[in-house]
């Protein structure tokens, strides 16, 4: 059997009407490269139609797996799946694909040979487009309150779309603790305090109307959990085995 090169790892939370099309650029995507690849679709407490369209798909593609968490929570969803996937490289995406599925190549082998590869929506050559000044400004915020507070240094810490080596995921997402907003912040902190390199990767991005951020509710969350990090830290509970798989 032929090793799997790529896994895709989407966490969906009542996403049955954005998930067929997302699928679907994904699937086509796949089928014009010359690797092998596997997408995991972690559902966590949908209350729509979600495992349903997961489950039609998977009449097509014998290579798209499953995975169901009955608690809520993007962070955690995206561990479930980065610590079940069987690729050489994990890639974590929003179901929304605001970033087009031909990007996900600028991340792996030959284009990049990094552990971490994360997309950025401020790295010189990136792009946005129909992205709203007050959603821009409210974003840049957030970034100067992680790098003030855990990351100097990353200008996007919050993009959807991350890859990481399996090495490096399986040490990264085994030693996460949180399942909120700054889920994303942890993981990085944990790559840099065990010392992966990390790269931040220019994208062109999409602003979704249908996006579920809340400015000033997921800025307080995000303060909390900052200091939160830094606390772990503190404690040793960051300081995780070296991975030996």
């Amino acid at each position: 059997m032929e090793a799997i090169f790529l896994s895709i790892i989407i966490p969906a939370h009542n996403e049955e009407h954005r998930l067929p099309q997302t699928l679907g650029q994904v699937f086509h995507f796949l089928s014009q490269q010359p690797w092998q690849a596997e997408v995991l679709v972690v559902e966590n407490g949908s209350t729509d139609r979600t495992l349903d369209v997961v489950r039609h798909f998977q009449e097509t593609y014998p290579n798209l797996r499953l995975l169901e968490n009955e608690m809520r929570g993007k962070g955690l969803a995206v561990k479930a799946g980065m610590l079940a996937a069987r690729g050489q490289y994990r890639f974590m995406c929003d179901a929304d694909l605001s970033m087009p599925v031909e990007q996900i190549t600028r991340f792996l082998p030959p284009r990049l040979d990094v552990p971490i590869a994360i997309a950025s929506r401020e790295a010189p050559g990136s792009k946005r487009y129909h992205e709203p000044a007050y959603r821009h400004w409210g974003g840049r915020v957030i970034n100067w309150l992680v790098q003030a507070l855990v990351l100097p240094g990353i200008q996007d810490t919050q993009c959807g779309f991350k890859c990481f080596r399996a090495d490096a995921a399986r040490r990264i997402f085994s030693a996460q603790r949180l399942s909120g907003i700054a889920f994303d912040v942890e993981i990085l902190y944990l790559a840099r305090k065990y010392g992966y390199a990390l790269q931040e990767v220019p994208i062109d991005w999409y602003y979704n109307a249908d996006s579920r951020i809340n400015l000033i509710d997921d800025t307080l969350s995000m303060l909390r959990d900052l200091l939160t990090i830094r606390r772990n830290d503190r404690a040793g509970l960051y300081d995780a085995p070296q991975d030996t798989a």
